[in-house]
């Protein structure tokens, strides 16, 4: 603290002439210009931080996506003014509503968010008390229960019960049925799942409807397609949530929950800016928020067969360059739902070599330019990803692999 004879030396300091103005130019000149120019630095390399080219995709361990310049640009000129985050939040939220056929929307800090703060806002409604007591539901008269298919249950599923819910699994429509009851608050759904679980959409949003429970789909990488930033919304979720940094390209820490407007009004209450309550850690900044709104609407407008056309002729060339190698087989495999986009698998199953994909993966690591893969999935096969690859590194990427499966088939 400063002492009081300090403090008298530094006002005698401040020029007579002016008074108070003075006193207000002094502050103004200790707070950092938003015009002024200021030097670059590359804390990346002055950090030794090693850089890579993305040939695995928008893993969160991977820093997600690279923002385009729209983003970013408005990310810049966000930072350089004060606005109110509620007011950001309701302009935003109306903005990406409309786009994406929704009656509400909010940004949320990632998708895990979207998905604790929709299931607070089904338990709470538009009650502040009640938003209060989470995540201790026993004796609030709150509903306590969340169903979701066993096959849904990879993980994410965990985000639930930071409101202190309690995961009721089940397989079938007879165990659904059978397990709803007035302890029932929501039916929760794995989009990246819906393959391989008993139930699907229409139909558990049927059973809901009649039993009258909202419910909330988790699509978190599940575009592209683009459509599916409506088609479900269009289908009747009553909460639909999204990452925003994945192949929207949004900042990677937000995330957008969208849906019936009671409940985004309910979720709100359970955000910053409010506190007491179970999401006053999960802040996302006015820079997040309109980076997201404009990087939603980029994504929306992109030429999206272009952009596929292009992703298939950079796979096409990678194949290329290693086709003659002995031994390796390659596949182009599209994943049926999350990452939906032309991915490259080489294989050498069955064939006299014995490296690994590890083997390949630290190959292409090590190398200048370091290269990610994904080598983790099999012990045999690698795969690569190109929706994450700038222009030009297609053919960095192929060389590089040819250069490492020649190595190790020699």
């Amino acid at each position: 603290m400063i002492s009081r004879r300090k403090l008298i030396k530094r006002l005698a300091s401040l020029p007579v002439l002016g008074g108070l103005a003075g006193s207000s130019t002094l502050l103004a000149e200790t707070l950092p210009s938003t015009t002024a120019t200021v030097a670059k630095r590359d804390l990346i390399k002055e950090l030794g931080l090693r850089t890579f080219i993305n040939a695995a995709g928008n893993y969160t361990s991977m820093t997600a996506s690279l923002m385009p310049p729209e983003v970013m640009e408005t990310i810049n000129l966000a930072s350089k003014k004060y606005v109110l985050l509620n007011d950001v939040q309701d302009r935003v939220g109306e903005k990406i509503a409309g786009l994406c056929h929704a009656e509400g929307a909010m940004v949320t800090a990632g998708c895990w968010s979207a998905l604790v703060l929709g299931m607070a806002g089904v338990l709470t409604g538009k009650d502040s008390k009640k938003a209060a007591q989470l995540p201790f539901l026993e004796g609030t008269g709150m509903k306590s229960e969340v169903i979701l298919q066993k096959s849904h249950a990879n993980g994410y599923h965990h985000a639930l019960t930071n409101t202190g819910v309690k995961l009721i699994m089940i397989e079938t429509k007879q165990e659904l049925e059978a397990a709803i009851n007035e302890k029932t608050a929501m039916m929760w759904f794995l989009n990246r799942e819906a393959p391989v679980g008993q139930i699907k959409h229409e139909e558990w949003i049927a059973i809901a409807k009649k039993h009258g429970i909202p419910t909330m789909n988790d699509i978190a990488a599940d575009v592209p397609p683009v459509e599916n930033l409506w088609r479900f919304n269009d289908m009747g979720f009553d909460l639909v949530a999204i990452s925003g940094g994945k192949a929207m390209a949004g900042p990677q820490s937000a995330g957008i929950l969208m849906g019936k407007k009671h409940l985004i009004e309910a979720a709100r209450l359970s955000a910053p800016p409010r506190g007491g309550n179970i999401g006053r850690g999960q802040k996302v900044n006015k820079e997040e928020i309109l980076g997201m709104y404009m990087a939603l609407e980029t994504f929306i407008n992109r030429d999206h067969d272009k952009i596929w056309q292009t992703w298939e002729d950079r796979v096409a060339l990678i194949d290329e360059a290693i086709a003659d190698l002995p031994g390796i087989t390659t596949e182009v495999v599209v994943p049926e739902v999350a990452n939906h986009n032309p991915s490259l698998k080489i294989s050498w199953e069955g064939s006299q070599h014995s490296f690994s994909a590890k083997d390949v993966g630290a190959d292409l690591r090590d190398g200048n330019p370091s290269i990610e893969t994904i080598d983790w999935e099999e012990p045999k096969s690698l795969r690569l990803t190109v929706f994450m690859l700038e222009k030009g590194q297609d053919k960095i990427v192929a060389k590089k692999l040819k250069e490492s499966l020649e190595k190790r088939t020699a």
